[in-house]
């Protein structure tokens, strides 16, 4: 298997400016072709590793996914764990609260969600809407006490933090990918949606309108990302212009991940099973 640099996680210590980071870039990436190739390798092994992690029974992965609309968050899960067995993999996409959810602290809903040991987890979308969407729109989703609280978003940057410590101690590894995609590049999607009968569905009155919040939604991401990348959780800025260089990151990035974790099955309940013949 080529040997291809890995992408570092955001450092928490430096401030985050996403014009740094060029969402079309290919760097150190060998022809589309070979990367094809090593999706492939990366994610048939990602199944094979997801097996051993359900034999295993005491480790989770739960890799979260944010990014702007059309950034590729479903294309993602379906590319990447394409061989993983659906019973050992958890999906949950959280959109707005119901009532009984807004009746909570922000976390709760999050919470139940949680992939249980021996499996793997995906959030498409997650927790970091409540300091994205909603710090973005405050005046419509926060309640009047709150939309000019000072030191609102840096509670809930240690609430997530604590939360996510929390999960970690208990043997969840946790992986979060920014899908970092150009203002082009989502237009283009979106007329894409609009040509194509099949992708109707998918459009929606809000992808005209969040669009003239752009720099809104980057300075969010820029203060999310670099408050809440940890050791126990970090941040990867993905660039997802192009769909074959995001699905490699994320796979590679996931791949290693569950090879460093070393899940290994449990040995038999009863030695005895393994020589007894069958009748």
């Amino acid at each position: 298997m080529a040997h291809i640099k890995s992408l570092a996680p955001v450092n928490p210590k430096r401030r985050v400016d996403l014009k740094d980071y060029n969402p079309a870039s290919q760097a150190q990436l060998p022809e589309e072709a070979t990367v094809k190739t090593l999706i492939e390798q990366h994610t048939q092994e990602i199944g094979r590793f997801q097996e051993l992690l359900y034999a295993d029974g005491s480790k989770a992965l739960l890799v979260i996914l944010q990014g702007m609309d059309a950034a590729g968050k479903d294309g993602t899960v379906g590319k990447v764990f394409d061989h993983v067995n659906p019973m050992g993999m958890h999906v949950a996409s959280f959109k707005s609260p119901s009532a009984v959810e807004r009746d909570h602290d922000f976390l709760w809903r999050i919470h139940q969600a949680v992939p249980p040991l021996g499996c793997i987890g995906i959030f498409n979308r997650s927790h970091y809407e409540d300091v994205l969407v909603v710090r973005v729109h405050a005046d419509q989703l926060l309640p009047p006490h709150l939309r000019h609280a000072r030191h609102l978003w840096k509670r809930r940057y240690r609430r997530i933090n604590d939360f996510e410590r929390l999960l970690a101690d208990n043997g969840i590894v946790i992986l979060k990918f920014f899908l970092h995609i150009s203002r082009q590049e989502q237009r283009r999607r979106f007329v894409e949606r609009q040509k194509n009968p099949e992708k109707h569905w998918k459009l929606a009155a809000s992808d005209f309108q969040e669009r003239k919040f752009w720099p809104d939604y980057q300075h969010a991401y820029e203060q999310m990302l670099r408050h809440t990348s940890t050791p126990q959780a970090p941040w990867y800025i993905i660039p997802a212009d192009h769909k074959w260089v995001r699905d490699y990151h994320v796979a590679r990035i996931v791949h290693d991940t569950l090879a460093a974790m070393k899940p290994r099955p449990r040995p038999a309940t009863d030695p005895r099973l393994i020589t007894m013949r069958f009748t």
